[in-house]
């Protein structure tokens, strides 16, 4: 997630546009009116970086009940699912994706719905800064540190979302979710393998929403200071062009930024993709900048590092319906 994708089930064989063009036929005969499919939908504009091709077939549930219908309908043609949040954290290859591209775009999916026990439920396709201004409103403490995190709930559950020292399953309680063959379940935190950047259970599950537990109540004015905080640590650390966030995972022991920044890679540039001079291990796109552009400074980046450090950097960004190392 989405902070935003989830990649669901074998790469398909058919891609033929018979194959694409049937299977929204198909589909289009059981769904409500509300769900939206699209053939050849750009991905480019729905991810944070703005780069990349389109999927040959998107959709936007609106129901439970239409989603279970959605994956059920790919997994019978051996077509992937990918799932779309934010796309904060993603990189779309130039040719696009093969596959089925599922967002909980629909309003359907951003609930936030305070419990008379304290607790709040939250739908997938809540985006994090919402969640903070509604529980803040609401004087819940315990969200502010999600607030600078261009995600949403469902891509913040799967990564195990974090920043400023706090972490997404640091507030959860439990989960709601789909497993691929469209069974709905609700796990307890206790039941979940939770680890940094991870949660197994949606490594083949799609979160569609969280009970959260706010560690207190407060004065909203005293939980926006707070906020006005980290949003002022957050600008003055990041950089505000178009990005995927971190690029690279730290090394143990090493900070890959540091690493980058050492290497003398700040404002390294293919054509419009650039090493951020705010934050080395941001990319950033400066206007035109094309995936192949972002791929192949990344691929630079790498060799530099590896040259002047002998410290080979893994992606921490998700290559959107590939593998990275066919890229690099």
């Amino acid at each position: 997630m989405s902070i935003s994708a989830t990649h669901l089930s074998p790469v398909s064989t058919a891609s033929s546009v018979v194959c694409w063009d049937d299977l929204v036929a198909e589909v289009a005969a059981v769904l409500s009116p509300a769900t939206k499919v699209r053939r050849e939908e750009p991905l480019g504009p729905k991810t944070t970086m703005r780069v990349g091709g389109a999927a040959r077939v998107y959709a936007e549930p609106a129901s439970e009940a239409d989603f279970a219908i959605l994956w059920r309908a790919a997994r019978r043609r051996g077509i992937s699912v990918l799932m779309l949040g934010r796309g904060s954290n993603l990189i779309v290859p130039e040719d696009g994706v093969d596959g089925l591209v599922v967002s909980l775009a629909n309003e359907r999916w951003a609930a936030f719905e305070p419990r008379c026990d304290g607790k709040v439920w939250v739908g997938a396709g809540l985006r994090l800064k919402n969640l903070c201004g509604l529980a803040t409103k609401a004087g819940l403490v315990g969200f502010e540190f999600l607030e600078g995190i261009p995600g949403n709930v469902g891509g913040a559950l799967r990564m195990n979302a974090g920043a400023m020292g706090g972490w997404m399953f640091d507030i959860v309680e439990e989960v709601r979710l789909m497993t691929p063959d469209g069974e709905v379940r609700t796990l307890p935190k206790a039941e979940m393998h939770v680890a940094y950047r991870h949660c197994e259970e949606l490594h083949h599950a799609v979160a569609l929403g969280a009970l959260l537990r706010p560690a207190a109540s407060a004065d909203a004015d005293a939980i926006a200071r707070q906020i006005d905080v980290y949003r002022k640590k957050r600008q003055e650390s990041q950089p505000r062009e178009p990005s995927a966030g971190c690029i690279f995972k730290n090394p143990p022991g090493a900070s890959a930024g540091r690493l980058i920044d050492e290497s003398g890679l700040k404002g390294t540039r293919v054509g419009d993709a650039e090493v951020s001079p705010v934050h080395a291990n941001f990319i950033v796109n400066r206007g035109a900048a094309r995936s192949d552009d972002v791929l192949e400074l990344i691929r630079r980046v790498r060799a530099h590092v590896k040259l002047a450090k002998g410290i080979d950097l893994e992606p921490e960004a998700i290559l959107y319906g590939k593998n990275w190392p066919d890229v690099l």
